[in-house]
């Protein structure tokens, strides 16, 4: 036996002596006996088979083991938290999303009233224009003093100006960019609902409001014109407001002064400046916000000096020093045609460029 020791179930009830000390290590009732864990074989079992006299019997389960009771709470809760995610989603659907408006653009040409001014001298030619305060390539996008919102934290409104500032930056100051050798850079920031929309832009440019690839972006003809130098001159605002519970928007508007050469010349030929304005507006989403993408809602566009003559669409065509103005408007506006952008054209004041 397994050796004595008080029955699981208690002392028998009734028993001879059940209560008194000396009796416990021989009364022993069925429940005792179906515990032990030793089972004595009969005398026909040890004949027939010659087994050794006892043999062990497995232990008595009562109800569920400890493993088996931890699966079951861990699989409730597994069960309990998938279905709470369910419920209460941190991220919006994307299918619940407001959908993405389709970026609107105007260009407006600057002509000069007579030749554009140059020099050889580029240091020159921006100490003697209105840029000669400006701060060179990304230091002139200076972030703003931020704060929450009432919906937005600390964390999402810095995050909204900083990837408006990232665009601009590839989007404006990208040597690659502004040569019109790349793309991506800036496509990369491009929410994937707008991505359409950026493609058939390039694929099929257009001075209609919405598919012109300047609208996007600061590209030069490389047919034309080359950069006389990096040291681009920046100065401008970003401004984070909230639209709704669920939709941040930046506006930025900044200031692109550019040295430009004829494509091809030497250094000593002279340079001149090219100033783009951009007014841009941004919207995130939440989504937006985790992947560090973002929606361009309107461009507008004042670049100069420029002639009004020319097709701005795809690709900048600046006049460059000692050129003047071509005779002639921009193309006919079509008052009979819907989703229709009017043509546009300014002049580009005297003061606007360097007094050399």
């Amino acid at each position: 036996m397994g050796g004595p020791g008080e029955p699981p179930e208690g002392p028998p009830e009734g028993a001879p002596g059940s209560g008194e000390d000396e009796y416990r290590s021989v009364v022993f009732d069925e429940s005792f006996v179906r515990a032990a864990r030793l089972q004595e074989y009969s005398a026909q079992e040890r004949i027939a088979d010659h087994a050794p006299a006892v043999r062990h019997r497995p232990p008595l389960r009562r109800g569920l083991t400890r493993q088996a009771l931890l699966l079951v709470v861990l699989i409730a809760l597994a069960f309990g938290t998938a279905v709470y995610m369910g419920v209460r989603n941190p991220y919006q659907n994307p299918a619940a999303r407001r959908p993405a408006e389709p970026l609107r653009m105007t260009l407006v040409p600057l002509a000069p009233q007579g030749a554009v001014p140059g020099a050889t001298d580029i240091e020159a030619l921006y100490a003697h224009s209105p840029a000669a305060h400006y701060r060179i390539g990304a230091a002139g996008i200076a972030l703003p003093g931020y704060r929450r919102t009432a919906h937005f934290s600390d964390s999402e409104v810095f995050s909204a100006l900083n990837s408006a500032k990232e665009y601009l930056v590839r989007s404006s100051l990208y040597p690659e960019v502004l040569t019109g050798q790349q793309v991506q850079p800036v496509r990369g920031l491009i929410d994937g609902a707008q991505l359409e929309q950026f493609d058939e832009s390039f694929a099929h440019p257009a001075a209609d409001g919405r598919h012109a690839p300047t609208g996007w972006l600061i590209r030069f003809d490389p047919a034309r014109v080359a950069l006389a130098g990096e040291r681009i001159r920046v100065q401008g605002t970003l401004v984070a407001a909230e639209a709704d519970s669920a939709t941040l928007e930046v506006t930025a508007d900044h200031t692109f002064v550019y040295a430009l050469r004829p494509a091809g010349a030497d250094t000593g030929a002279p340079a001149s400046l090219f100033t783009v304005r951009r007014e841009l507006h941004f919207r995130f989403d939440r989504d937006a916000l985790r992947t560090h993408q973002l929606q361009l809602v309107t461009a507008a566009v004042q670049a100069g000096p420029l002639s009004c003559a020319e097709d701005s669409a795809n690709h900048l065509r600046p006049l460059l020093a000692g050129q003047t103005a071509k005779e002639g408007g921009p193309a006919g506006t079509d008052p009979f045609a819907t989703g229709g952008v009017p043509a546009l054209c300014g002049v580009l004041a005297t003061g606007a460029q360097p007094r050399v």
